[in-house]
């Protein structure tokens, strides 16, 4: 008995991980029209921490780079602008959010201005 259980447990923990990987991947799928799209958008261009130590530079492809201190572009992959709301999936999977306010970005605690 104790056994079926055990299935039954494994088998809903493994559709559980199989459901949140294709629902972060089916996020950042790729949009034909996202590049027209954001190009246009006001929050594409280069986001600076107020020490010039941390940079967000989102493109207009739906890509971003972050630099750090002398280390350029060592984050990098996918972005997505909901209203004021963004979301990151960097290219080694971490997913991470903001929200921009006032022409400020918020992310991470880490609040950076359009350069």
């Amino acid at each position: 008995m104790a056994e079926c259980g055990l299935r039954h447990h494994l088998a809903m923990a493994a559709f559980t991980a199989a459901f949140v990987f294709i629902a972060g991947v089916t996020a950042f799928a790729a949009d034909r029209n996202q590049e027209i799209t954001m190009s246009k958008h006001p929050y594409v261009g280069l986001w600076v921490s107020q020490d010039d130590y941390i940079r967000y530079e989102l493109l207009p492809n739906g890509r971003y780079f972050e630099s750090r201190g002398f280390r350029e572009r060592v984050y990098h992959g996918e972005y997505r602008v909901t209203g004021d709301h963004i979301d990151y999936k960097d290219d080694s999977g971490f997913i991470a959010d903001g929200e921009f306010r006032n022409d400020v970005l918020y992310h991470a605690g880490v609040r950076l201005m359009r350069a």
